[in-house]
């Protein structure tokens, strides 16, 4: 896993722009920390930061090949679970490799096939590569958007980097945010290609990015399609379970220390234990990490969300599948912690307002790199299998608009609220949602003879697949990489998402539960108690002392009445917030004070220029 950036210019020598790349790529340091290289031509130079996992002293980059008509030179940040295979067919092509990287073979794998060679990938990963034989840079990102990978279009050319604080370090890049850009942050659908900061996009997810001097042009390698499913509920489990110990089994391969995170859940305990039993065949022990609270499992209360403390139940997999386990114990102070908010916001270049999930989640990952360079999540098993409350709400299924925004105004409120009655007349959310869902829903493919219900729940689906998760896999990758951790996800193998989409939802939910696939697929490892548990999300903390610590954090922003967050919060709403009282502060009004702590804190480290009109 590394970060990447560079920059291509049809008009200038980049020679001599060495100082401006080598600080794009600075500030990617938190993704590579034990390697740096630069690599500048005159038109193009490309920043590596390597966090080494696989051939620790080979895998330098940027790396280059030397051809006839000039070089192939390349940064690459992921993992080609793949590489073995594709290296030995690449061998037999004649290529041959000096290192036992998954870069290099990557490398080879453009020079045989050009940019097909995404289409034979089978992994995690955002790479670019100038390719100096006819002066263009081609950027290619995962099918699932697994690995972030931003543009940013230049009157002679592009910016590019593995986050937006890579383009951003560029003089040429504006640090503007429009009225879209707002409603992006606050409209959570994650709309394809959007990047918040005006002028920057995003590679899309599956796509190639070609830039040349005439211009730039994106075409789509992947995407998900609709496709009859025959196989019987049988050989449908068994299928996927064929799939996952094949996942796993390659997820695993590194040469660093390698840990699974794991919740009591359906999803993280079946990859644990699936992970426990392929490492038991060559007499290793899986590492398991778990994130809890100070008295939560004590003093835990059941809410809408969450039936359940995961401690119990991360403690029953521990006991079954043997593994060395720690528990990530975390206080209040530390959520609330300005400190911690600001490591966060740094590491996602936006206020995305998910307060202590992203906190616990910060901390969880700079806990675990003490002790591992590589951990295995269960994220997206939920958008894949069918897991979350919404996708068996009959208001969510009838809804014309994104389903989770309807289980979220039930039980997280709206934060909207927390606007300026100015803003939020001018953002307009409402219109802003409604078109991105119509606008996504007009690509999904309906199966010839497809029940009207079976429709619904596959446009259900597909929305989670390419909006729902990308906000997950963001938040995971950021929080990850910003301790230099490595989080794979095996259910993102596209392989197990394309075979499971096209199961029918009668099929997804055959035990009547949600999940069905999964939990049949994988009882035989399982503790009985986590198969039969129901779905409980990422966790929150309930300790009251925490809302009290944002309440003295919004008074303290209070008393600079002039600061330009109040451009965007109301300070009415603000003041109502700080007073509110009780056991346990209303859920949306604490979600409203994270979010406004978010976003004073990144206009104080990004100082914007927001365009509200």
């Amino acid at each position: 896993m590394c970060g990447i950036a560079g920059w291509v210019s049809f008009e200038r020598d980049l020679r001599a722009e060495r100082a401006t790349v080598d600080a794009m790529t600075e500030t990617m340091s938190c993704r590579g920390p034990d390697d740096e290289g630069t690599w500048v031509a005159e038109h193009a130079a490309l920043g590596h930061r390597r966090l080494a996992i696989i051939d620790l002293p080979g895998g330098r980059q940027p790396m280059s090949v030397d051809t006839p008509n000039g070089p192939v030179s390349m940064v690459y940040s992921g993992e080609a679970y793949n590489f073995g295979e594709l290296r030995k067919e690449l061998y037999g092509r004649g290529h041959r490799f000096e290192t036992d990287s998954d870069t290099e073979v990557v490398l080879h794998g453009y020079l045989e096939w050009g940019t097909a060679v995404a289409e034979r990938l089978n992994g995690m990963y955002a790479f670019a590569i100038w390719d100096a034989r006819e002066q263009k840079l081609v950027m290619i990102r995962d099918r699932m958007g697994i690995k972030p990978f931003y543009y940013y279009e230049t009157p002679d050319g592009v910016l590019f980097g593995s986050e937006p604080k890579a383009i951003l370090a560029n003089p040429m890049a504006e640090h503007t945010v429009t009225l879209d850009g707002v409603r992006e942050l606050f409209a959570f659908v994650k709309t394809p290609g959007h990047a918040i900061w005006d002028g920057m996009n995003e590679v899309e997810p599956g796509t190639v990015v070609t830039v040349s001097a005439n211009g730039l042009r994106t075409e789509r390698y992947w995407t998900l399609k609709t496709k009859q499913h025959t196989d019987s509920q049988a050989d449908s489990i068994s299928h996927v379970r064929e799939l996952l110990d094949d996942i796993v089994r390659r997820q695993l391969v590194a040469d660093v220390p390698r840990c699974t995170l794991l919740s009591g859940g359906l999803d993280s305990s079946a990859m644990t234990a699936i992970g426990a039993q392929q490492l038991a065949e060559t007499g290793e022990t899986i590492r398991s990490f778990a994130v809890d609270f100070v008295g939560q499992t004590e003093n835990f209360v059941a809410d809408e969300l969450r039936g359940t403390p995961d401690t119990p139940y991360v403690h029953d997999v521990v006991e079954q599948s043997k593994t060395d386990h720690e528990d990530i114990v975390l206080n209040s102070d530390e959520l609330a912690d300005p400190e911690v908010r600001s490591k966060v916001i740094r590491a996602r270049d936006i206020p995305m307002g998910m307060g202590d999930m992203d906190a616990s989640l910060y901390l969880l990952f700079k806990a675990i790199r003490q002790h591992s360079t590589v951990a295995l999540s269960g994220e997206s098993a939920d958008e894949v299998f069918g897991g979350y409350q919404q996708f068996f709400d009959p208001k969510a299924q009838q809804a014309t608009t994104f389903p989770w925004l309807v289980k979220f105004a039930e039980t997280l409120g709206d934060d909207n609220t927390i606007l300026t009655p100015e803003l939020h007349r001018s953002l307009n959310i409402g219109s802003y949602i409604q078109d991105a869902y119509d606008t996504s829903v007009a690509k999904i493919e309906r199966l010839e003879g497809e029940s009207d219900f079976e429709w619904r729940m596959r446009k259900i689906c597909h929305l989670h697949l390419t909006h729902f998760v990308r906000i997950l896999l963001d938040r995971k990758d950021r929080a990850s990489m910003a301790v230099g951790l490595e989080v794979r996800v095996p259910f993102c193998d596209h392989r197990l998402v394309e075979y499971v989409y096209n199961t029918p939802w009668s099929l997804k939910t055959f035990d009547g539960r949600e999940k069905s696939l999964l939990r049949a697929a994988t009882k035989d490892v399982l503790p009985k108690s986590v198969a039969d548990r129901v779905k409980s999300p990422y966790p929150s903390t309930q300790d009251p002392k925490y809302g009290v610590a944002l309440q003295n954090h919004g008074k303290d922003l209070l008393s600079d009445l002039g600061h330009p967050v109040f451009e965007i919060v109301s300070a009415d709403w603000l003041r109502k917030a700080v007073v509110a009282e009780g056991p346990q502060i209303h859920q949306a009004s604490r979600r409203g004070l994270e979010r406004t702590l978010d976003l004073a804190l990144w206009l104080d480290m990004y100082k914007p220029t927001i365009k509200l009109s």
